[in-house]
């Protein structure tokens, strides 16, 4: 499932391209009603978490979940014929975007749109959360369960996936079967969070160590990279987990 830092790579890439211009839209699966979006202005493609929300002229939120298997397709001319299965296609000046087998492609109206954005916790992509880091402290501080659990919950904090959570809870030498984190170890796991989800928006991809970007500590390896340690793997909130026994001991 693509994770928060690829959603917000998507939004900031479409909203430089296509903020501004009046659109085509259409649905050429035709599983989507483009009628309140086709023809109107878009005025900003934003990111929430795992969410992406378009605000057209005069038209309600449209809503984009991609799920385990959604992606865009971008074409850099706008009169491309679109592939077989394209969900939603937004037509620019000089550049068409497909989405293909998303989870969600709905209009939001505005008590839908305020009700996604209360079910959210705080986005370490987002400005509005980086500015006032204390309501995500507070958040993952007050789960009493493990906090390898909590960070995939996006109503504690959104964004996060099972690769992120890997990799930041081993550069945070946190063993995710953690119960009970304090607030400073909380506010410690969301200062790496703002600065490594960053790094992996602008790389498109999960970057968990600036000089080998390519590369995994823990997660989906064998052994852990940096002591060679047999990387622990088991079931936790429904997702694989990776841990190194070394570098992230059992409390």
């Amino acid at each position: 499932m693509p994770e928060g830092h690829l959603v917000h790579r998507y939004a900031r890439e479409q909203h430089a391209a296509l903020a501004g211009q009046v659109l085509a839209v259409s649905s050429p699966q035709g599983r989507f009603d483009p009628g309140p979006y086709d023809g109107r202005r878009l005025r900003a493609v934003e990111a929430y978490g795992k969410h992406l929300l378009y605000h057209l002229d005069d038209s309600p939120t449209l809503h984009v979940h991609l799920g385990m298997r959604g992606l865009f397709l971008r074409y850099d001319d706008p009169a491309a014929a679109p592939r077989t299965g394209v969900r939603l296609r937004l037509v620019g000046v000089n550049v068409a975007y497909d989405l293909i087998a998303p989870i969600r492609c709905e209009a939001l109206p505005a008590d839908g749109e305020r009700a996604l954005r209360d079910s959210l916790g705080p986005d370490p992509l987002r400005a509005d959360a980086d500015a006032d880091p204390a309501e995500a402290v507070r958040r993952l501080a007050a789960v009493r369960g493990a906090v390898g659990v909590a960070v995939l919950d996006q109503a504690v904090w959104a964004g996060i996936g099972n690769a992120w959570r890997a990799e930041l809870l081993f550069l945070a030498g946190l063993d995710p079967d953690t119960r009970g984190v304090r607030a400073q170890t909380a506010q410690g796991l969301w200062d790496l969070a703002v600065r490594y989800l960053a790094l992996g928006r602008d790389a498109g991809q999960v970057v968990s160590d600036p000089t080998a970007p390519d590369e995994r500590w823990v997660y989906k390896r064998p052994v852990c990279r940096r002591c060679g340690a047999p990387v622990r793997v088991w079931e936790l909130g429904g997702r694989s987990a990776y841990a190194c026994p070394v570098d992230q001991p059992r409390a």
